[in-house]
């Protein structure tokens, strides 16, 4: 199955790198050409990724430079493009136009959940997807999935032609009950869907560690926080692919040295691994990853994951840095926690199902004491 995939290891273009407040050519320019001379070929986007520019700078940087058969390509039907069972088909044709591309290697059904599944199922959109296939346009069909195990079991169940599932997976979520990463792993097990993996590096937070969690992976040698993420990722049965939203070449070559010739991790790293997950449960940070799906419906324009990141940055290194970026930064332009309407907005869009109105009050204090 999908033999046309060389490695288990996808380039996430969610977090491309950027300079100016545009996405970065160049450097874009240079991931690619060092991704694929590597032996990689898997491309993931959305419309709504970089506010519909990751579409473009992948025609740009990938579709145009590279000939068709030397890449896969992912995109996906997200349900903020289309209201109506009639505007899923010509908001498929203009991601196909957007990207360059005849056809998708898969197309996803994207951020499912149970509120998400019942506005596709209204649409048809499944069954769009699936003629899109009939059609030739779209090569695999499956789903990206944000929601408990027993909501994927629903859809697995009503909707077998499903070819593969996208789901969080990383060893701090692993466990959590709010995300269920396992218990929906083992649902794909159960239907026997092969699994894409995103958000390995849980948004970056598995990057730069705590002091008291990077300790132990120090006493392992010199391989990065993010190498034990993704190989933990990586190791599971069923795993297909493992993606990664890379920024900057650094991360590009990093990735590179431990993907090429994959390798699970061994007893002792898994050890190391359990012990990083006890720090972060102790420390009770918020579990944001950044994704930015809350801030699109946001009334009073709060740059929520900006906020959450503070917070956990001040729980960590109790210094100065954490205060300026809030007052300078994050909210000098932009709304501040205690502007929050409790609309809700924001937690119905959430991926991690966070308590995002009751968070804010917790930023709101930390922050604006005067």
């Amino acid at each position: 199955m999908f033999k046309e995939v060389h490695k288990n290891f996808g380039f996430g273009c969610m977090r491309l790198p950027m300079k100016d407040g545009e996405i970065d050519y160049a450097e874009f320019n240079k991931m690619v050409d060092t991704f694929i001379s590597n032996g990689f070929n898997y491309f993931d986007t959305a419309h709504g990724y970089h506010d519909g520019k990751s579409e473009t700078a992948l025609r740009d940087c990938l579709v145009k430079r590279y000939p068709r058969d030397k890449f896969i390509l992912t995109d996906k039907l997200t349900n903020f493009y289309f209201k109506t069972e009639e505007e899923v088909r010509p908001f498929f044709e203009s991601q196909l136009k957007i990207c360059g591309v005849d056809y998708f290697d898969f197309y996803l059904m994207h951020a499912q959940s149970k509120e998400n599944f019942a506005m596709f199922k209204h649409c048809k959109a499944y069954e769009q997807a699936l003629q899109f296939k009939a059609e030739g346009k779209i090569k695999h069909f499956g789903i990206s999935f944000h929601d408990t195990a027993e909501v994927l079991e629903q859809i697995l169940t009503e909707y077998p032609q499903v070819e593969v599932v996208q789901i969080q997976l990383n060893y701090v979520d692993f466990d959590d009950p709010a995300v269920q990463s396992k218990k929906c792993y083992e649902v794909c097990r159960k239907f026997n869907k092969p699994v894409i993996v995103m958000e390995p590096v849980k948004g970056g937070n598995l990057v730069n560690l705590p002091k008291d969690a990077q300790k132990y992976f120090d006493e392992l040698g010199n391989a990065s926080a993010a190498s034990y993420a993704i190989r933990f990722a990586a190791g599971f049965d069923g795993i297909f692919m493992v993606l990664s939203g890379m920024s900057n070449m650094a991360q590009m070559n990093d990735n590179i040295s431990y993907m090429k010739d994959f390798k699970p991790l061994d007893e002792r790293e898994m050890k190391a691994v359990h012990n990083v997950c006890n720090v972060f449960k102790a420390m009770n940070l918020i579990a944001c990853t950044a994704c930015g799906y809350c801030t699109a419906g946001c009334p009073k324009g709060i740059s929520i994951p900006d906020l959450f990141a503070c917070l956990n940055t001040k729980n960590i290194y109790h210094d100065w840095n954490a205060d300026y970026y809030y007052n300078e930064v994050h909210t000098k332009y932009r709304g501040k926690a205690s502007h929050c309407v409790k609309c809700g907005k924001c937690e119905k869009a959430c991926p991690q199902h966070l308590p995002i109105r009751k968070l804010l009050e917790s930023v709101a204090k930390e922050f604006e004491k005067c």
